[in-house]
């Protein structure tokens, strides 16, 4: 994606170098994470890999490229927002002065030139605590499912409600909020960034390209499971957060009227006007998706702690 002529990066990397550690996540990851840790390592000096309980090679892997690792011990299960807290933790460390911390997810490959565009709205926003780019999937031609991630993260540039697992955040707003909900299975960025904005933080999403993904979804289960763990996610952020964000109870209201008998009436008319914007795949996946989402709010109401995966 080409810079735009407005904005340009203000750090040369010497100097983000310095300023700038990562923090990547993963399990299993394989490939993918080989390609991760090669992309970040690229831009960033100081890395630290977090691991949870893989049985491939991811560790070693690491370790041979002299990237610091933290192996989360299997008590207390094992969730993508203890993992990035204890990668935090282990960074803020190994440099205390640190000023900007970067998440990636260990099915990503970081994006050239992102880190330096990145670090330049930092410094020009001093009252955002996060930003984030576009992320894309690797192979959206490989299956529908893959295909409806790449358009999923296909949201508006501007200031944004939250960000993603991947995204480069200012060291001391993470710090004020307290870091991440370690005990939510899904859901943690947007309950991070509500308590960021809540004390005068603002998250900003930047018209560069940030991330590569690989969702690797071939099969409906896959996809089923995945908007399972977002519906149960909705329920739990309601519960958080109850009436101080009516944006989060409108979307749980919303989601049982339209998987409920009252609600399949009327899918036609959602499902026009939802592919006037995004394309019939997207509009069919968007309706057929409410019944897992309302299968993982009920998930929570009922049970109120699991881990949803769907790789």
């Amino acid at each position: 994606m080409p810079v735009p002529s407005t904005i340009v990066p203000l750090m040369a990397e010497a100097d983000y170098r310095r300023t700038v550690g990562a923090v990547v996540i993963g399990r299993n990851e394989g490939t993918r994470l080989e390609r991760c840790l090669d992309s970040v390592a690229r831009d960033v000096a100081t890395i630290v890999y977090v691991d949870s309980g893989s049985s491939d090679d991811s560790v070693t892997m690491a370790r041979e490229r002299g990237i610091e690792v933290v192996e989360l011990e299997p008590c207390g299960g094992f969730t993508a927002a203890r993992a990035r807290n204890a990668g935090f933790a282990r960074l803020a460390e190994i440099c205390p002065d640190l000023a900007f911390v970067q998440f990636v997810d260990g099915d990503c490959e970081l994006r050239r030139n992102w880190l330096a565009l990145g670090l330049g709205e930092l410094q020009r926003l001093p009252k955002a605590a996060a930003v984030c780019g576009r992320r894309r999937e690797r192979h959206p031609d490989n299956s529908p499912y893959n295909r409806l991630c790449d358009l999923e993260w296909d949201t508006p540039v501007g200031i944004a409600a939250t960000c993603g697992g991947d995204a480069l955040m200012r060291v001391e707003a993470f710090r004020e909020v307290g870091g991440f909900t370690a005990r939510l299975i899904a859901g943690e960025e947007p309950d991070l960034c509500h308590r960021m904005r809540a004390t005068g933080w603002t998250i900003h999403r930047l018209p560069y390209e940030m991330t590569i993904h690989d969702a690797g979804m071939t099969r409906i289960a896959q996809w089923w499971q995945r908007n399972r763990r977002s519906g149960y996610a909705t329920a739990e952020a309601l519960v958080l957060r109850g009436w101080s964000e009516p944006r989060t109870l409108r979307e749980v209201l919303s989601n049982i009227f339209w998987a409920s008998p009252l609600g399949w009436p009327l899918w036609p008319l959602l499902w026009w006007k939802t592919r006037r914007h995004r394309g019939a795949l997207y509009a069919t996946f968007v309706m057929m998706g409410k019944i897992p989402h309302l299968q993982g709010q009920l998930d929570y109401w009922m049970r109120r702690h699991q881990i949803i995966e769907y790789k």
